[in-house]
């Protein structure tokens, strides 16, 4: 059924108008804001000591959280694609929970797990470990709600790969590791790359959870997100517009580097 051009040209200028209200026109202030006091101003903003010691952080988080959610994101996907066993549901429904989960909650229920008064509280107490209002509960956080994107990005590719290949490696004597490397890591690096790229910019621009298990001490435990609404609260609204529009560049950045890889995944499939 072919609906008229009427229809057509109101349901185009809909979503049109849709985006432009509700991101040209946010986005558009937000940089207006920050380079109006020219591009000196902004520099400074974002080279201020506490801004760099926040972006130092923020870096260091992700560097620590990626690696972690591969190493243990590429096996639960492998198990869900490979295996049928009983509890496969919920399994995916744990792996789905910080989609469902306000990052708040999640910061609160950190802080009873591992706070000093918190069931794994031990830590802290026996052993002076500080996970809360520090660098490993912030690690915490962003793995929690990090979690989803590596296993839902690679899990679907193993489904289309199938086993065939696989098979055929384990028949001609290569072992576990050799058709994973070979193999399994070659047919999903697209898929993975993409979930990687999601958890970078989820990572950096998390703010509920980190708020919540963080001291939000300028130079030690803050990381970029925190800073921004910290100045805005402070009245620095023009150092909040720099540090957004930081953000906003990291973001830009990984979009493009996912436009780039869906490109070079569609050119693979076509070829295979």
């Amino acid at each position: 059924m072919t609906s008229s051009p009427w229809v057509r040209y109101l349901t185009r200028y809909l979503g049109l108008s849709y985006l432009f209200v509700l991101l040209i026109v946010p986005v558009s202030v937000i940089l207006w804001r920050t380079f109006e006091p020219g591009l000196g101003q902004f520099y400074d903003w974002v080279s201020t000591p506490a801004a760099q010691s926040a972006l130092d952080l923020s870096l260091l988080v992700v560097a620590i959280v990626v690696p972690l959610n591969v190493v243990f994101g590429i096996p639960t996907a492998l198990v869900l694609a490979r295996n049928k066993f009983r509890g496969k549901g919920a399994l995916q429904a744990v792996i789905d929970l910080p989609f469902a989960v306000s990052p708040v909650i999640v910061g609160v229920a950190l802080i009873l797990l591992w706070g000093s008064a918190g069931a794994f509280g031990f830590f802290e107490r026996d052993f002076g470990l500080k996970i809360i209002f520090g660098l490993p509960g912030i690690v915490l956080a962003s793995i929690f709600v990090t979690l989803p994107f590596v296993v839902r990005e690679v899990e679907p590719v193993l489904h289309e790969l199938g086993t065939d290949q696989e098979q055929a490696a384990a028949t001609l004597g290569s072992s576990w590791w050799q058709t994973f490397w070979r193999i399994t890591l070659p047919s999903i690096r697209w898929g993975l790359t993409y979930g990687i790229m999601l958890t970078i910019a989820r990572t950096l621009g998390e703010f509920g959870a980190v708020t919540i298990v963080s001291s939000n001490l300028p130079g030690k435990s803050q990381t970029l997100t925190p800073l921004v609404s910290d100045r805005y609260n402070r009245g620095a609204e023009y150092g909040a517009y720099a540090l957004s529009t930081l953000l906003m560049g990291v973001a830009v950045a990984v979009l493009i580097v996912q436009v780039i890889l869906d490109v070079r995944r569609a050119r693979a499939n076509k070829v295979a």
